[in-house]
């Protein structure tokens, strides 16, 4: 099945991952459809009988004092996203467009919305025939929502702004003609339900989320080539040191070690080489398992918000309109915001880990990992590129939360800035994983120096798959294509795929 059923009540991440990354088709039920129907003829009957009602008779924001007749409701909703489109900087991706149409149909399919039927279709025809409006990633404060982002996710529908279709962007309106897909009109409370909402913030950042799994599992995998490159001590996963110090994140991670690192002869028991190893070592299973811990909560969050209503006004079953807060991004910003320091912690024990493997002050090897040092450098600078990276990291890490900004005549006074915190949870992922890509290049590297000896049941499959891409590095090389052959494949799961048929990795 290449088609997915939203009701807005069950999307899942696999299912965002494969409309996004995969092209899946997206259908509503047909209980959303009847919904979907029921909310909208609440909304025409308070048109039809004038009544006050904010964003549907009324301005928006600051003018929510201004009312609007009922012949200027269509002309209201057309200012509101044309006005609103002001968003800067480059575009989103096509995956994370994909994922901000997907999550937006999900939420007006509840049935609070106030939307029309056949306006939700439009949207997700869009979705299924791939026309990608063209989103500006900057110039959301996360409150009212998204309403930068989300405009611009509008304008195509409306014949405006610009959409890629079939590998070029076009206008708005020539996309839609291309692909086969009718203009439409916005009639009353239309525009401010296509576009307050925090769907940009969350389709960021559950990606994010999404390829945090598995880079926290890659980062076992990395950790456990390293301690058995250098020849590491054992006994600081034995589960009896973490069964006393319960959280769930620790004993995960000391159990994947250990699982890794079966049979492996590489791997020591305390006092037979040293009695104890660096904390870059030691400590994994205390570092890992706090931002798997994390990670746990923040997908909790996510997946609640993927299936929420964050509209204002709701259109309630009973026929009342309340004019609430869902649109505020707070619970997403803190979130994401815990993502990026959780996933910069990843990067920031790779590099010292990292550091451990090319020193030769820290370690039996060659220094920087190659044979004839002098006339080459080996990994020396590789260390130089991963600090960078966990440098930057550490900037982007500052919460994007804990800043606001009043907007709207200081109607609205308090924002969560949560589509900049996704954003940069987002960089810091790509960050480590370039990181985690140079240790366990490196790790391959030392582990070949060493003979006689033979890796454990897991990482013996990650080095295998490791070598079919990146040879042994004899002399200096042009290195920056190896290392993007390892991002690749850890940015595409597949040293986690290959390696879970040998060992199942926990997170």
């Amino acid at each position: 099945m290449t088609t997915i059923q939203i009701n807005g009540n069950m999307l899942t991440l696999d299912q965002i991952v494969q409309v996004a990354r995969q092209g899946y088709k997206v259908e509503l039920t047909k209980e959303a459809e009847e919904r979907v129907i029921k909310s909208r003829n609440i909304v025409d009957e308070i048109v039809e009988n004038n009544k006050v009602v904010y964003g549907i008779t009324t301005g928006f924001g600051k003018f929510s004092d201004v009312t609007i007749s009922g012949e200027d409701c269509k002309e209201l909703q057309r200012n509101l996203i044309i006005s609103h489109s002001c968003g800067a900087g480059k575009a989103f991706s096509k995956e994370i467009t994909r994922t901000i149409m997907l999550l937006r149909a999900n939420a007006l399919s509840k049935g609070y919305s106030g939307i029309r039927l056949s306006t939700l279709k439009t949207l997700i025809e869009m979705l299924n025939k791939e026309v990608h409006p063209i989103i500006p990633e900057k110039g959301s404060l996360g409150a009212s929502g998204d309403l930068a982002p989300l405009s611009h996710m509008v304008l195509p529908m409306l014949g405006e702004g610009e959409a890629e279709f079939n590998g070029e962007i076009l206008t708005g309106r020539k996309a839609m003609e291309k692909a086969g897909i009718e203009i439409i009109e916005l009639v009353a409370k239309e525009g401010l339900a296509l576009i307050n909402g925090t769907q940009a913030m969350t389709a960021v950042g559950a990606l994010a989320v999404y390829d945090s799994i598995n880079l926290l599992k890659i980062s076992d995998i990395a950790a456990a080539l390293t301690i058995e490159a250098l020849r590491g001590v054992k006994d600081a996963f034995d589960p009896r040191t973490h069964s006393i110090r319960p959280h769930s994140g620790q004993i995960q991670t000391a159990k994947n070690i250990l699982n890794l690192t079966q049979d492996s002869t590489f791997i020591t028991s305390q006092g037979e080489i040293r009695v104890q190893d660096a904390y870059s070592l030691r400590c994994v299973p205390q570092v890992h398992g706090a931002s798997k811990d994390a990670l746990e909560y923040i997908k909790s969050k996510v997946e609640i918000e993927i299936n929420s209503v964050t509209d204002n006004p709701i259109v309630t079953e009973e026929g009342d309109v309340i004019s609430g807060g869902n649109f505020h991004g707070q619970p997403m910003a803190i979130s994401f915001d815990f993502l990026g320091i959780a996933m910069a912690e990843m990067g920031s024990i790779s590099e010292r880990r990292l550091e451990r493997l090319i020193n030769y002050q820290l370690n039996d090897l060659p220094a920087f990992l190659v044979k004839v040092g002098g006339l080459n450098s080996g990994f020396m600078i590789t260390q130089y590129a991963a600090a960078a990276l966990v440098s930057e990291n550490k900037i982007l890490a500052h919460p994007a939360s804990v800043d606001s900004i009043p907007s709207s005549a200081n109607q609205e006074d308090h924002v969560s800035m949560g589509t900049i915190a996704a954003r940069k949870g987002r960089d810091i992922i790509e960050n480590v994983q370039r990181v985690l890509a140079t240790e366990i290049m490196a790790a391959c590297q030392a582990i070949d120096f060493r003979e006689g000896l033979t890796l454990g049941l897991g990482t013996k499959e990650a080095y295998t798959i490791v070598r079919e891409k990146v040879e042994f590095m004899e002399r200096d090389i042009v290195i920056y294509p190896e290392l993007d052959k390892i991002t690749n494949l850890i940015a595409s799961g597949e040293i986690v795929k290959r390696v879970e048929q040998k060992v199942k990795v926990l997170v």
